[in-house]
């Protein structure tokens, strides 16, 4: 299975793209790390940034999109834009995409039987979200139950 882990930060999405394969865990090399949405107000930059991230998925062969849940409301809440990034990837075609609520990732970490080093990743400092969003997510289908 492949699948990529999205944290949005601002106007971007941050990504980490990863397969488990036989558990074995593969990070494979990517030639973005984050998708901008440059004009949030205007609806072909909407689409533009949706096609981006989709042509993206396509590329890679990515089935599975995991977002980072944020907060709808209270101090730590998510910005207007960061939800509109998170609708234009939910409504894209054929990728399965689930948010991921904070307490869901905290649990299959702990529950998790393979320890992974960030800085053994290769990836840039700014994509650990989204690795361990997408680490997460994998972890999980070793159990019977559904993604919360």
């Amino acid at each position: 299975m492949r699948a990529c882990g999205v944290e949005i930060k601002s106007n971007e999405a941050i990504i980490c793209i990863m397969t488990k394969e036989n558990n074995l865990y593969d990070i494979p090399h990517t030639r973005v790390q984050r998708v901008t949405l440059e004009n949030a107000g205007d609806a072909e930059a909407i689409r533009k940034f949706q096609f981006t991230f989709a042509k993206l998925m396509e590329d890679y062969q990515v089935t599975h999109v995991q977002i980072k849940g944020r907060a709808v409301k209270g101090k730590f809440a998510g910005g207007a834009i960061g939800f509109k990034i998170e609708a234009a990837i939910q409504l894209i075609a054929d990728l399965e995409v689930e948010i991921l609520a904070a307490t869901f990732l905290k649990k299959e970490l702990a529950r998790s039987q393979v320890d992974i080093d960030f800085r053994d990743t290769g990836l840039k400092q700014f994509q650990e979200q989204a690795f361990t969003t997408v680490f997460a997510y994998l972890e999980s289908k070793n159990h019977a139950y559904p993604a919360e």
